[in-house]
């Protein structure tokens, strides 16, 4: 037992000593200050916990540190920015430095093997995909051809609460009481999957929903390998395991989805031109085929290519449209007239979602 307490001392103090010469080396370049505070091998990690919000731990280091400061999170060595000149800077001058993304093990287990081209290094196989999304999924003309879909969606989902009320109006009941927070959340995980993939799926029931919660939930955890490398072999609260679970049922789920799009184009392949061209533009699954085909980019072939950007144009699509939420409000009791919660909803979704136009 004293040999390993020993050899685990000798390690740690290794450790720090090589991250105490590195810090120093990089002082000697006008690096800007670490903010002090900072503990041997987890840095200022012990900074941020659940007693002070992030952003108010960070913004009492910009007031002593100045608007440019470090601080080490494990391993990594982070640059804070609390100045809209140095932003400025950042995304302008040094634009490229920033592009990057660091190695996490998300990206990794979640992502394709970093294929999901908005959390992957700056490299070709990133520009390349860059490039796609700009031009083609993201362009004016797609939005445009696309926007029917929220409406659709909008209006399916208030006929679903109305079908609802119809139910309920018949008992000794007047209403039923709305969790407008999880309708909202269907709602928007409804319009980002047709978008993607032109599947929709409602209820808490679907395995669908909670696979995909399950990947959007494990994209924000915090993974301690990611800050501390050689504390890999140690997979902390289990969180490595479950994305890699996750990732084999996703896999499986999005996988499904592309052999159905590969199918329906091949049996309107011999079929009408305008049919085709409607197929081509009904989601972003049915766009990375027409665009693939069968190309491989840096290594990854066309369907891990349209799997992992479908995956993130999903993830990025669901944040975008959970911010519209409204957090002041939680539930509402849901009864019909022209004065009463449902045409209101409607109104409300509406302009939420407008927001994003």
């Amino acid at each position: 037992m004293l040999p390993l307490i020993s050899g685990l001392l000798a390690l740690l103090i290794g450790v720090y000593f090589y991250h105490f010469k590195r810090t120093r080396r990089c002082n000697r370049y006008s690096a800007p200050p670490q903010a002090g505070g900072a503990w041997p091998i987890i840095g200022h990690m012990h900074l941020f916990g659940d007693q002070q919000l992030t952003h108010k731990t960070l913004g009492a280091m910009a007031d002593k540190y100045g608007p440019v400061f470090t601080i080490r999170l494990g391993s990594n060595r982070v640059l804070v920015l609390n100045s809209w000149e140095a932003a400025r800077d950042c995304f302008t001058i040094h634009d490229k430095v920033f592009s990057t993304r660091p190695s996490m093990a998300a990206s990794k287990l979640l992502g394709y093997d970093y294929a999901m081209f908005g959390f992957a290094p700056y490299s070709s196989y990133w520009g390349e995909m860059r490039k796609i999304a700009t031009a083609e999924l993201l362009s004016n003309h797609r939005i445009d051809l696309l926007r029917y879909i929220r409406a659709a969606e909008v209006q399916t989902a208030i006929r679903e609460l109305y079908m609802t009320w119809t139910t309920t109006k018949d008992s000794s009941q007047s209403g039923f009481m709305l969790d407008l927070k999880q309708w909202f959340a269907d709602l928007t995980l409804n319009i980002s999957l047709r978008l993607v993939g032109g599947k929709r799926f409602f209820g808490d029931s679907n395995d669908c929903q909670k696979v995909i919660r399950e990947f959007v939930f494990l994209f924000g955890v915090f993974v301690l390998s990611d800050s501390i490398p050689f504390l890999r072999w140690w997979d902390f609260n289990g969180y490595e395991k479950a994305m890699k679970r996750t990732a084999k049922e996703l896999d499986s789920l999005i996988g499904g989805w592309l052999e159905e799009h590969k199918q329906k184009r091949l049996l309107l392949l011999s079929g009408d031109h305008q049919m085709i061209r409607k197929l081509e533009e009904s989601d972003f699954m049915d766009v990375m085929l027409n665009i693939l085909e069968d190309a491989e980019i840096s290594g990854y072939n066309a369907d891990t290519i349209n799997k992992a950007t479908c995956l993130v144009s999903h993830k990025k699509n669901s944040f975008r449209l959970l911010e519209c939420f409204p957090h002041s409000v939680q539930t509402t009791e849901v009864s019909n007239g022209p004065d009463g919660p449902i045409p209101a909803i409607k109104l409300w979704a509406n302009s939420c979602l407008r927001l994003l136009s």
